[in-house]
């Protein structure tokens, strides 16, 4: 009984007996607030444990994908030749590769951006072309030239028609023009167009015919066609597939290939469509030409983390272009940096930053069209200032990297130029990064926090409630008072 008393008197919550407490209205309504009050904190509380908090710090950039960056694209083109669009890199440190294909590919597209076969591709890329030596010399007229009334009509009458799209003003149209003269007399002289009939060998000036250059996509000159009657026969204008001749340009070579091309021809077959085209040596110099103006270029490069360039425009080592003529406008399909980031795991850091992404891919769907109001010879430049982000969650006391992209701003212009239009994209890597880390939230600070909030309201309510009471009890009492001494009077 005495041990029994002894650990009575360490008791913290020492109980009234129930007769000696007393129940009031006021006490009934401060209790109903209280409990309001409670679940309200407890709501609040609850969220703010369940809400996802990060911080956000910027660092010097310590990448973890080595000093090489990837920019993946998706553009179209709506009037550049997949035959001569080149993609190229430059930097400040003095890299510059011209004309990457191993990751690049190409398909010729309609003014509607919609494709119009197979990917185009350029082929190997060959030694320097070989041209005659006849330059200056005088030659005669032995090669037809055609016009925009009578091409259907050649196109459709030989087995073989071989065309030159040439411009007068062209170093290289000139360069070619003797020997392509030569070629066609010996070719006229071994396979005569009345007698013979399997070839013909003619040309276009494109400055005169621009339509039917337009026509046949004519972009670079000397453009040098391979019409073959009767092939994929198209309802438009009657034309059908043809193909680029990329070989030598002297006469014995140009001799050579059309000799090769009429050769599986027999003349009692030349009003027949052919079947099958010929393998022979000729395959590695002609190739199918573009079915259309434009083209849409997609893939990806890698580039040193310094400012630099990426620039698409038409290019030849052996072609000339109009720069007046070139119109580089564009629409961005895609266009970002860094790897590829999976849908699933930008919805995961989303949940913890919503915001995150907006800017990984900013320039795609906008387009880029030079309606000729500025004038000719127009670049379109994109100048892009990119940064790092990197989001990072620890769970269970670790950390784990959830997501490492590249966002950018992008301020583009379009501007005239005396050299040949291009699209430029110029990039410039922040040295700096963003990092985002969570901070998780302690279950156990939760709890404090939540007996905090009951222990509290509980506590203010009481002392309210007492501050109450007694307010009112020395009400009662100074109005007894009064009210005993009126009676007295």
């Amino acid at each position: 009984m005495v041990s029994s008393n002894k650990l009575k008197s360490v008791d913290f919550y020492r109980k009234i007996p129930r007769d000696l407490t007393e129940a009031s209205l006021s006490g009934a309504g401060l209790s109903i607030v209280a409990a309001l009050a409670m679940m309200f904190l407890f709501g609040m509380e609850l969220n703010n444990y369940l809400t996802v908090n990060t911080s956000t710090s910027v660092i010097v950039d310590n990448s973890s994908d080595g000093e090489f960056l990837r920019i993946d694209f998706n553009i179209s083109f709506p009037s550049l030749s997949c035959e001569f669009a080149s993609v190229d890199v430059n930097d400040v440190l003095g890299t510059n590769r011209l004309n990457l294909t191993k990751t690049i590919r190409k398909f010729s597209i309609d003014h509607d951006l919609k494709p119009t076969g197979s990917e185009f591709h350029s082929g190997p890329v060959l030694h320097q072309i070989k041209h005659g030596d006849e330059v200056g010399e005088e030659s005669g007229e032995e090669c037809v030239s055609l016009k925009a009334h009578n091409f259907d009509q050649y196109s459709h009458q030989y087995p073989i028609l071989v065309v030159n799209f040439f411009a007068p003003w062209c170093y290289w149209s000139n360069r070619l023009k003797p020997s392509w003269d030569k070629a066609a007399k010996i070719i006229r002289e071994r396979y005569d167009p009345e007698m013979d009939g399997r070839i013909l060998l003619a040309k276009v000036d494109c400055t005169e015919e621009g339509d039917l250059c337009r026509r046949n996509h004519i972009q670079g000159y000397p453009s040098i066609r391979i019409f073959r009657k009767g092939s994929n026969l198209r309802e438009d204008h009657g034309r059908h597939d043809h193909e680029s001749y990329y070989g030598d340009r002297d006469t014995e070579s140009l001799v050579k290939t059309m000799e090769a091309l009429v050769a599986p021809i027999a003349m009692e077959s030349q009003r027949q469509a052919l079947e099958h085209k010929p393998e022979n040596a000729t395959q590695h110099v002609k190739r199918p030409a573009p079915s259309a103006g434009g083209c849409r270029i997609e893939g990806y490069v890698r580039v040193k983390k310094v400012p630099g360039n990426l620039m698409i425009s038409a290019l030849s080592g052996s072609h000339s272009f109009d720069s007046k003529q070139m119109n580089l406008s564009h629409v961005i399909s895609h266009f970002s940096f860094g790897m590829k980031v999976l849908p699933r795991v930008m919805s995961d850091a989303k949940r913890l930053l919503p915001y995150i992404g907006r800017s990984h891919d900013r320039l795609n769907g906008r387009s880029f069209i030079n309606h000729r109001d500025v004038g000719a010879n127009v670049t379109i430049e994109h100048y892009l200032q990119v940064v790092k982000t990197e989001v990072i969650t620890r769970r269970s006391s670790s950390e784990h990297k959830l997501i490492e992209e590249y966002e950018y701003t992008a301020h583009s212009s379009l501007s005239q130029t005396v050299y040949m239009p291009t699209a430029k994209f110029h990039f410039e890597l922040s040295p700096m990064q963003v990092l985002i880390t969570e901070n998780p939230k302690s279950f156990w600070h939760f709890i404090t926090n939540v007996c905090a909030i009951i222990g509290g309201v509980f506590t203010v309510a009481g002392i309210l409630d007492s501050i109450l009471h007694n307010t009112c009890e020395s009400c009662d009492n100074a109005f007894a008072i009064a009210l005993d001494l009126l009676v007295l009077d």
